[in-house]
């Protein structure tokens, strides 16, 4: 038994450092549609600059993207992955079970997921509360849950535009949907005192949450797909529709389309960095160890990433619409990626 052992030990070794040998000669990145224009410049500045070609860049939604990192180890499977939301545990255990014993984590900048439309539209002004009631796929009532009643804007308040509620958005596997219904959904439940009668009808705190978090699915929310770009070019075409996605493409887009304040605070680089805006989350890369010195310019490619000629205040990402993280944390997150730190 033991010499079996053994041998089946061995094998697998064999396996994995073949995995390994069977190489590229260009860096794969998958992940977040938010994060993917900032990293595709990137990858373009990469293959202008150094002796490496410039990496493969896919759009695959942030779940998505995790899925196929956590698959494997070897030149099969992605050396990167974009992610609008930090890596969850269940991924993590993901991960290990497939050999992706170490993974690199960065922090990359700061994002606000907006509510926008067509400048041809109303400007509005909208909180977090009314933004769950338009949204929520049930909301409590008579002691029971029942299905979201509100049609029009202005059924949830009068102060909003009299027209139908048509909500462009990202779909499950993303992770703007993700942060979104953290940040805005159960937020907004809580805001609008929801959250304490679902628990007292459900009789469960954690089915309460989840139902707070839960979008409606009765045409009023719009599953886009992972092209945020396709959004925006939607809310030109029709000035009553609204879309949910980053504030790089609203930054992009400004001509076109206007971002709602929520809360009281306008979507603005200032309140997204200092998160006074309500709906501000941080933007990551994660990065696979086992993978360095094996496809050629892992390491190099995250010191351009991390670089202040990328990643800071002055930096070509801010002109592509990230948010630079505080200098204290802009260098605390360089020096863990550029020494290739796993996360613990």
């Amino acid at each position: 038994m033991k010499k079996t052992l053994l041998v089946a030990a061995a094998a697998t070794l064999a396996m994995a450092g073949s995995a390994l040998a069977q190489t590229r000669d260009q860096i794969k990145i998958v992940g977040s549609s938010t994060v993917f224009p900032f990293t595709t410049a990137v990858a373009e500045q990469f293959g202008k600059t150094t002796k490496f070609k410039a990496p493969i860049v896919e759009s695959t939604g942030t779940g998505g993207g995790l899925k196929l990192f956590c698959a494997g180890v070897g030149a099969n499977h992605p050396d990167f992955t974009n992610a609008s939301r930090a890596i969850k545990k269940s991924e993590i255990d993901d991960c290990k079970k497939n050999g992706v014993a170490e993974v690199i984590e960065m922090t990359i900048g700061f994002d606000g997921i907006v509510l926008a439309n067509s400048k041809q539209g109303p400007k509005v002004k909208i909180t977090i509360a009314q933004l769950w009631k338009a949204m929520a796929r049930e909301v409590p009532m008579g002691g029971k849950m029942v299905a979201n009643p509100a049609k029009n804007w202005s059924d949830v308040d009068p102060s909003l535009p009299a027209s139908k509620i048509e909500v462009l958005g990202p779909p499950p596997t993303s992770g703007t949907r993700d942060a979104f219904n953290e940040l805005a959904m159960e937020a907004g439940c809580k805001k609008a005192g929801a959250e304490a009668d679902m628990e007292k009808i459900l009789g469960d705190k954690g089915k309460a949450a989840k139902a707070c978090q839960a979008i409606r699915e009765d045409g009023a929310f719009i599953e886009a797909g992972e092209n945020d770009v396709l959004i925006v070019q939607k809310l030109v075409a029709n000035k009553n529709a609204f879309g949910i996605f980053g504030y790089s493409f609203l930054e992009e887009s400004q001509d076109k389309i206007q971002g709602a304040s929520i809360d009281g605070v306008e979507p603005t680089y200032d309140n997204i960095s200092s998160f006074k805006y309500p709906v501000a989350r941080s933007l990551f890369l994660y990065a696979k160890k086992a993978h360095v010195g094996v496809i050629p310019g892992i390491k190099e490619f995250i010191a351009e990433y991390m670089s202040e000629k990328a990643m800071g205040e002055e930096g070509y990402l801010a002109k592509k619409g990230l948010i630079a993280l505080p200098k204290e944390m802009r260098e605390k997150s360089r020096s863990s990626a550029t020494s290739l730190k796993p996360m613990s």
